[in-house]
């Protein structure tokens, strides 16, 4: 490809949807990898733990990828960096100092740290030479510290990734957290081809906007208004808010017991870099908490979207070792409640409630939490700023992405807006931008901290089995003629007719005529006669029930 070919863009994940974040650069031949999160499993999605992009692209192409480029340390965004080097080998990672710490602990946990090459970036630093481009990177607040947009320059053109950002003027961080304004303006005077924008937050409104600032107070007001425990659960990642709910209890004269796996490991790795201070004494280990009055203790936790294995959910289910909900405590929803996982939250909720606590959340007091992404008015000032000659809105469900592009046509700003979603291969020079094909996308599942390998039928088992149940079928053969030996054995589980002895020996019967039609039609091989016998029970159960369980048929010879 020449210098004057294409610039090819082509998201894997994180449009469409919140979540699983994964964009491709191509130029002259070579890729760039920007993010590589996950998202968390729906209901209907049984025993998933994970769920990735649909990574084939990458394997296929990993000659061609030299590098892999993190905006920011949130799980949607770096969850998946464990499986991306499995996939494709040891392919330079860079990051900022705080995205790099989280991803060292997320490396060495799957033993892939020895094989990483980390290389750290920082804001404000010269442009780095990374495969075909000049990689720079911008400062831009989120709610999470050290995070970046992300410029690459080449002979066809500048592409902008924006990250997730907002525009706060007085953040939790100070000066060193607010967007780079002129940065930005300075990089749309030089030019920007195509620009990718978080639309997070593109359908609400200017009145929706909340400082982060104004968490610290709201959380400080409840503190001093509650007369025992104040158990505060966010994103383990919210360094920002953590440092508010520190403050808080610290004025009102409480300490902070930190409690959930992912929690404790980034308040550790937070303070040990400096991006979160609190005064000696006032946090402690979850060991300290019963020597600690309940009016003077602060519980920051996990599980604030419903997580079934989360320390807040363990607690409302009365599983966790070292705090009981009771009457008293006061539980305070300081996050935003992620698409999907409504149901989650709410059964979490009403088992807090049931168990004697106050619940307050952010529709209750709107000012206990912010949001880290931009609304409408600073989408439309990035818009502004960077004055792109191409946009895709990315980084949102359908209506965010349509409602950016509403947007950013009003500003009359791009020559062209197109809505992507994963998979599409965004083509773009100087002349237009255009939609040309598409690669393999998708979603990839897994189970448990294991490869990933579960696969969709597997969970589309696991769905049926979760609607209808499952009927086990163990029935022997004489080896030599194929009759039938003794009597099937049928063991069902979450089968709604098993309680119905007709039914139960009419699928005995079944199963023996079946065996016995087999034997007559010289049929021997042992997977003909399992799907034969599937299919007669099968039918069966759908007549008699109206039911769709799951028949697993087991022929053993003897």
């Amino acid at each position: 490809m020449s210098e004057t070919g294409p610039i090819r863009i082509v998201p894997l994940g994180g449009v469409g949807e919140i979540g699983k974040n994964l964009y491709v650069v191509e130029y002259d031949g070579r890729m760039v990898v920007i993010d590589c999160g996950v998202t968390f499993p729906t209901p209907d999605q049984l025993g998933v733990d994970l769920v990735l992009p649909d990574m084939t692209y990458l394997a296929e192409n990993a000659s061609r990828i030299d590098a892999l480029i993190l905006t920011h340390g949130h799980e949607d965004h770096i969850g998946a960096v464990p499986w991306f080097l499995r996939e494709v080998g040891p392919v330079p990672i860079l990051g900022t100092r705080f995205t790099l710490a989280l991803v060292r602990g997320k490396l060495d946990e799957h033993r892939l740290l020895g094989d990483a090459e980390l290389i750290e970036v920082a804001a404000g630093d010269p442009p780095r030479r990374v495969g075909p481009f000049e990689a720079e990177f911008l400062r831009v607040t989120h709610s999470i510290p050290d995070c970046v947009a992300v410029a690459l320059h080449s002979p066809a053109g500048t592409v902008l990734h924006t990250g997730d950002f907002k525009f706060d003027h007085l953040p939790i961080g100070g000066p060193a957290a607010r967007s780079d304004v002129p940065g930005l303006a300075r990089l749309g005077d030089r030019g920007v081809l195509v620009m990718l924008g978080d639309s997070t937050n593109a359908d609400v409104p200017v009145s929706g906007k909340r400082a982060e600032e104004a968490v610290g107070p709201a959380l400080a007001s409840l503190f001093a208004t509650s007369p025992g425990r104040v158990i505060v659960t966010t994103f383990s990642s919210q360094v920002d808010r953590m440092q508010q709910v520190v403050d808080a209890a610290y004025r009102d004269g409480r300490v902070v017991a930190v409690i959930g796996r992912s929690m404790v490991r980034n308040v550790n790795v937070a303070r040990n870099l400096g991006y979160l201070k609190a005064p000696d004494g006032v946090i402690i280990s979850d060991k300290e908490i019963d020597r600690i009055p309940d009016d003077e203790l602060v519980i920051l936790t996990t599980g604030s979207q419903g997580e079934p294995l989360s320390a807040l959910r363990r607690m409302a289910n009365h599983a966790h070792p070292r705090v009981t909900i009771r009457a008293g405590d006061t539980v305070v929803y300081s996050s935003r409640r992620i698409p999907g996982n409504e149901l989650a939250i709410d059964e979490t909720i009403n088992r807090l409630v049931a168990a004697g606590a106050r619940v307050v959340t952010p529709d209750d007091r709107s000012d206990i939490h912010a949001s880290g992404h931009a609304v409408r008015d600073e989408l439309a000032w990035m818009l502004q700023l960077v004055r792109p000659r191409f946009f895709a809105p990315i980084h949102g469900e359908a209506r965010h992405q349509v409602a950016h592009a509403d947007l950013a046509t009003k500003l009359g700003i791009p020559e062209r807006t197109l809505i992507l979603e994963n998979g599409d291969v965004m083509e773009v020079t100087v002349d237009g931008a255009v939609i040309s094909g598409r690669v393999p996308s998708g979603i990839t599942y897994v189970d448990s901290y294991g490869v990933a390998d579960v696969g969709e039928g597997v969970v589309r088992d696991r769905r049926h089995m979760s609607e209808d149940g499952l009927v086990l079928i163990v029935v022997q053969v004489d080896a030599h003629d194929g009759t039938i030996e003794g009597t099937p054995d049928i063991v069902t589980r979450g089968f709604g007719g098993a309680e119905d002895d007709l039914l139960i020996d009419a699928i005995r019967e079944r199963v023996a005529e079946s065996i016995a039609e087999s034997s007559e039609e010289r049929v021997h091989e042992i997977d003909v006669l399992q799907k034969q016998l599937h299919d007669a029970v099968a039918s069966l159960i759908n007549r008699k029930s109206r039911q769709r369980p799951v028949i697993l048929p087991v022929v053993v010879e003897v």
